[in-house]
């Protein structure tokens, strides 16, 4: 699954340790996402979506 995390973690000026310990995963796990080498579950995609106050459909799509 494609998704924008980077991008929208650079607007909000996070690195990955800081999104990481927002949303209480590892930084492994930040990276892997953004690499699109792991797919979250969904609730951590609803709870990055939150985060961000945007729709799940936003940040990730297929």
């Amino acid at each position: 699954m494609k998704n924008k995390l980077k991008v929208y973690r650079a607007m909000e000026d996070l690195t990955q340790e800081e999104l990481a310990n927002e949303l209480g995963v590892t930084r492994q796990t930040i990276i892997a996402i953004e690499r699109d080498k792991y797919d979250p579950s969904l609730a951590l995609a609803f709870k990055i979506a939150a985060f961000f106050k945007v729709k799940v459909e936003d940040i990730f799509h297929p």
